[in-house]
């Protein structure tokens, strides 16, 4: 026998070892404990694109330290904060309302360890530029790394911190700036920054709110009630108010800087009335919060101040937003990342039938087609990230975060029965990608997004030719490559189609025209992808990941529906898994 416990069942007539080592715990070894940057071939292979051979040789070690504290600390810490979430101090020993937010020390020992390994710390920036390597990339890793482990800990550290610091420097007097160049001096991660938007009138409906502000000197006091607010225990907000005397509409919104402390160090004016008890992201601290003449700042030019802004601060502040979209793609990434590396451990491991679950013809199906949609959605936000163009962050931001969610949920359902309990990670990976589509605007704002892009800025135009570029580095003796610039065609013909319609009906068509849009962004990217392995590594994995891509969402499938296609995710299911996951652990014997 092997070195795990025997049961009293292992003796009964129809028990014995070969069942009993079905449930050998030392076998069911999941991401935690791997380096999640040694053993993601992916990400090497991206990162080698962005970089070259020569940056990523520098970046390697960090990478692996890296690695090796997202796949041990960091992952372990999520879970004891999950089962041991932020609290609210309300009163303290005198009755007087301080709205202290308590963080649990699994909370506090991760925190310290990433804003001290932070890729967007300006030391590393600045040690990067001295190697010649560009550490944007490395930024992305990083964050993709960390939503691994907790989407929800990317949240507390501030996926805000950006657009603060950006507004602020913009548009805020100058002992203003000085206090929030010192709150983020050790990187936007450092300074816990949060946008306050939703009240109870109305979520996406921003035109609904109630807050209020008035003018006080050179700044205003703001008043009003947040019913759901992340980051609760940060140290800036950028809060949308309506300066009285505004129209009651979006046209009347402006947003204002508040930060916890008022200018002659007191309390500012705001107090939590409860955290929120969440589905998931437990580890980042989400309440109610409400405002009472608290000292804040108007984020518009400073000519246009005293008359409550220029009108156009949302639209700034939308602008803005796209980053943080961009940053709740990257979780949803991040779900189906770890639900992929769960189910492709559990599914080696585990035995029904007489052999692993992984060697079963429908079970391979199945890990095919999470690694394929996973490494496309992996190629759309690194690229959105990195391409800067407006229309990929609503799309990018629909496609992964529904992603999360469904490949959670097919996680969930490999480990079935194990993965409906809380002791093993995919329920809290799926209680957590829940969030994804939710935050920073539903699937039905992120269309109305493109429709604004498309309408006003005319963004199909280098999107259209970002997709010709992308095909245009594909293999050229690739089926896929031709099939591919084809559907661009016929994309381009969809979108002129779609904006002859009628205003009614062209807002109903918006989804199906925004996920034709994901589709053929992400089958481009891909074969860009395959193009750059064929010339640099001579094979032809990636063209496989692209052609399946393109199989599964571009193909018309006839009478059929795909029934005889070609079965390359079984026939080449180790290239596709082993390129996804190399996992050096020896499985115990049997």
């Amino acid at each position: 026998m092997a070195s795990y416990l025997i049961e009293p069942v292992d003796r009964l007539p129809f028990g014995g070892p070969a069942k009993a080592r079905r449930y050998a715990t030392e076998r069911y070894q999941g991401a935690a404990g791997l380096n999640w940057y040694a053993c993601d071939p992916t990400l090497r292979f991206v990162l080698e694109q962005r970089l070259g051979k020569d940056g990523l040789a520098w970046a390697e070690p960090r990478l692996t330290e890296l690695g090796a504290l997202m796949g041990g600390p960091i992952a372990e810490r999520a879970e004891e904060t999950d089962r041991n979430p932020p609290r609210l101090e309300k009163y303290d020993r005198w009755g007087r309302d301080i709205s202290r937010v308590v963080m649990p020390p699994s909370f506090e020992a991760a925190r310290a360890d990433l804003v001290a390994t932070s890729f967007i710390r300006p030391e590393f920036f600045a040690e990067a530029r001295a190697a010649g390597v560009d550490a944007a990339p490395l930024a992305v890793a990083w964050s993709y790394l960390l939503d691994q482990a907790d989407i929800g800990m990317a949240c507390a550290l501030g996926t805000g911190g950006d657009m603060v610091v950006g507004l602020a420097e913009m548009f805020a007097p100058d002992d203003v700036k000085e206090r929030v160049r010192a709150l983020f001096a050790a990187g936007m991660f450092s300074g816990e920054a949060a946008q306050m938007l939703t009240e109870r009138a109305g979520g996406s409906d921003l035109g609904a709110l109630e807050s209020t502000a008035v003018p006080d000197g050179d700044a205003w006091r703001l008043s009003g009630f947040k019913w759901f607010a992340s980051n609760v225990n940060g140290s800036a907000f950028v809060v949308l108010a309506k300066p009285e005397g505004a129209v009651d509409g979006v046209r009347g919104v402006a947003p204002f800087l508040v930060l916890t402390e008022r200018r002659d160090g007191s309390r500012n004016g705001y107090r939590i009335r409860r955290l929120k008890d969440k589905l998931g992201t437990r580890s980042v601290a989400s309440g109610e919060i409400e405002f009472a003449d608290a000292e804040a700042f108007l984020l518009a030019p400073a000519a246009t101040r005293a008359s409550g802004g220029d009108g156009k601060g949302l639209g700034r502040m939308m602008e803005l937003t796209n980053g943080a979209r961009l940053g709740i793609a990257m979780m949803g990434l991040g779900c189906a990342r770890r639900s992929l590396v769960e189910s492709l451990c559990y599914a080696r491991a585990r035995e029904a039938f007489g052999a692993p679950l992984a060697e079963q013809p429908l079970m391979r199906r199945k890990l095919a087609e999470l690694v394929v949609e996973t490494e496309a959605a992996q190629a759309m936000v690194f690229d959105g990230y990195l391409s800067r163009q407006r229309l990929t962050p609503p799309l990018v931001k629909m496609r992964a975060a529904r992603l999360g969610v469904t490949a959670a949920s097919a996680a969930v359902e490999i480990h079935g029965g194990n993965g409906y309990i809380e002791n093993w990670p995919v329920a809290r990976i799926l209680r957590d990608a829940q969030v994804n589509p939710i935050w920073e605007g539903g699937d039905n704002i992120l269309c109305l997004d493109v429709r604004r892009a498309i309408d006003r800025q005319d963004a199909h135009e280098p999107f259209l030719d970002r997709l010709t570029e992308a095909a245009g580095r594909a293999p050229d003796d690739d089926a896929t490559t031709a099939f591919v610039h084809d559907r661009i065609g016929h994309l381009r013909q969809a979108i002129d189609r779609w904006r002859a319609l009628d205003p009614v009906t062209a807002e109903a068509r918006l989804y199906p025209l925004a996920q034709y849009m994901a589709d053929v962004h992400a089958a481009a990217l891909l074969l860009e992808q395959a193009g750059w392995e064929r010339a640099t590594h001579g094979s032809d994995r990636k063209a496989l990941v692209a052609r399946l891509y393109a199989r599964a969402h571009l193909a018309d499938h006839g009478p059929l529906r795909g029934i005889d296609d070609p079965a390359e995710d079984l026939d080449r299911f180790a290239d596709l898994a082993d390129g996804a996951l190399t996992d050096h652990r020896v499985p115990p014997p049997a």
